[in-house]
């Protein structure tokens, strides 16, 4: 097999057209892609996706990737989410250099386009109400009415539309619709609007316009004046690809590639290239139910770390390497897939693992009293960071005669295979000694409140001088010098594989998890207490934690990101 056979293989279908394009010389070897999201929102995992493919095929092969914002309505869009946007791509580790642009940059150009369009009769404004028009167009069984006013002149059309964009008329009354196919099976081809009436202020063009374009009559315009070559979307706008491929024609006919022609010079005319979306189990991705669940109440914000947005992931904790390296792993598709977001979290996992340094947290404390330990004596042990990186050195953790454990590290009567703390039973602390539990000591309810232990001095560090091994290892912090901190036990907002599968009647939030949102006061080392918002670490034996942006001095508060385990796939298995 040779090596050009070997590439194509592991090539996929996006980048194998995009690399027999450079072959073959179509663009001049040029590769120019765009990602063009509306601000009227924030990204999600759904979006980096989109965004990755854009940015990855322009750097592999040598080309650019343009960020343009698609403000062609006005009255959804805001600044705010513009910068979320940027923010967020370049967080993912993108960047588009000097080549950003906004889709109303070109608003002058696309209106001498539609004059081009209606002076060759293939435009026409239509005067019928947006119901009228609506019901006209038919259905998937049955063709569309043609609109009375089809066949105005290309004269009339053309003074009405100038009308329009100057104000003269009101809001819905009147649009610019392309003269395509009232009987096209493509319900998208049966003569689309082109332009709406809106008296609305444009964050950019202020009130300099009062028509806007429709998104379909935009979006190939945009590419091809930005000299785009493969203009790359996902599958919902396959259908729209003879639209965006008939306006380009429309507006090249009697026009040349010299410029000789009755209308001047061709416009380039991009290739629009569709790949599959994809969902994730416990997740939803709708702009319009992640809305829903801000709006309704049942998240604190569009930052929430249980939302699949790329704000909410962040503050979570999740990083760019982990969420890349997810994306690539679900590759490019043709088709929909449902990803289990158990990869998600095992690629979080696998990255944190190699770059979290390792702290000591009690979530459930259980104090103990080291019973044979001075009172007034103090050590410091020495721990490791993180055994995946040796270049992160050690720490030193302070010990002291009293301790907390996790409650949960000990039982009165365990069952066999309870390798933890027991009466009588010897186990060892991280970094420090072995102890044995020798009393219990418990309120008037009888619940277990202190431990008295004793330890053995001679185990320091964690080993045994006479070779002797204890099965258990638990981490714990001294008493003295613990700092209780704020933290948020994240898991997944939904209990149900699709959110959205409920029976008749049902609504998506009967399936929230009431326990994705538990708040405990840990305690852990004292280190821990001063470090900034964005600092990931994992608190041993527990899980991985990051501080969050509400943490002030002295005071942290962290945010589960992911446990050690799928607790989840226990829990799906025990079902």
């Amino acid at each position: 097999m040779t090596n050009d056979t070997n590439e194509k293989e592991s090539l996929d279908f996006i980048r194998h057209i995009v690399a027999e394009d450079c072959k073959s010389g179509k663009w001049g070897g040029e590769v120019v892609t765009r990602f063009p999201p509306e601000p009227n929102g924030y990204l999600h995992i759904g979006h980096a996706k989109a965004f990755g493919i854009d940015f990855g095929v322009a750097a592999e092969f040598g080309g650019r990737c343009h960020l343009r914002f698609d403000d062609t309505n006005p009255t959804k869009e805001e600044r705010e989410y513009v910068d979320a946007i940027q923010e967020d791509i370049r967080w993912m580790g993108w960047d588009w250099g000097e080549h950003l642009y906004y889709a109303s940059d070109y608003f002058g150009q696309m209106y001498e386009y539609a004059k081009e369009l209606i002076r060759k009769g293939l435009a026409y404004v239509d005067d019928q109400t947006p119901e009228q028009i609506r019901r006209g167009r038919g259905t998937l069984k049955q063709p569309g009415v043609e609109s009375p006013y089809r066949d105005r002149p290309a004269e009339e059309s053309l003074d009405l539309f100038q009308r329009m964009k100057g104000g003269e008329f009101p809001d819905g009354s009147r649009v610019l619709r392309a003269r395509i196919d009232m009987t096209s099976p493509n319900m998208n081809l049966r003569d689309p609007v082109m332009y709406r009436i809106l008296h609305a202020t444009h964050p950019h063009t202020g009130d300099a316009w009062c028509i806007y374009p429709m998104y379909d009559w935009a979006h190939g315009l945009e590419d091809s004046i930005e000299g785009v070559t493969h203009s790359l979307c996902s599958l919902e706008f396959e259908n729209h690809r003879p639209l965006y491929d008939w306006f380009i024609d429309a507006i090249n006919q009697g026009r040349t590639d010299d410029g000789s022609g009755e209308w001047g010079k061709t416009i380039r005319h991009p290739q629009q290239i569709e790949f599959a979306r994809f969902n994730l189990t416990y997740t939803v991705m709708s702009k319009r139910v992640l809305r829903e669940l801000v709006e309704g109440g049942h998240v604190s914000g569009w930052d929430d770390p249980r939302l699949p947005t790329l704000r909410g992931m962040r503050r979570r904790g999740y990083t760019p390497q982990a969420l890349r390296e997810f994306l690539s792993r679900v590759g490019v598709a043709r088709f929909v897939s449902t990803v289990d977001l158990g990869l998600l979290e095992f690629c979080l996992r696998d990255h944190l693992n190699k770059v979290a340094p390792r702290v000591m947290g009690v979530l459930n404390p259980l104090k103990v009293v080291i019973t044979n330990y001075p009172e007034d004596q103090e050590e410091t042990l020495e721990a490791i960071n993180n055994p995946e990186d040796e270049s992160a050195g050690t720490r030193q953790v302070p010990f002291s005669r009293e301790l907390y454990i996790e409650r949960e590290d000990f039982m009165e009567d365990p069952p066999k295979k309870f390798f933890r703390l027991t009466v009588g039973k010897e186990v060892r602390l991280r970094y420090a000694y072995f102890i044995t539990c020798t009393d219990v000591v418990k309120d008037d309810d009888g619940n277990v409140v202190e431990l008295h232990c004793t330890y053995d001095p001679a185990t320091r560090g964690g080993d045994a001088p006479d070779g002797r091994k204890v099965k258990g290892t638990l981490h714990w912090v001294s008493a003295k010098h613990a700092v209780p901190c704020e933290t948020r036990l994240y898991d997944r907002l939904f209990t149900a594989e699709d959110p959205m599968d409920v029976p008749e009647g049902g609504s998506f939030t009967d399936n929230l998890n009431s326990e994705s949102d538990k708040t405990v006061t840990a305690m852990v080392e004292p280190d821990v207490a001063d470090k900034p918002a964005g600092w990931r670490c994992q608190f041993e034996r527990n899980g991985y934690y990051i501080t969050d942006p509400d943490s002030q001095l002295g005071k942290p508060v962290f945010n589960r990101i992911v446990t050690l385990r799928d607790s989840w796939a226990k829990i799906k298995k025990k079902g």
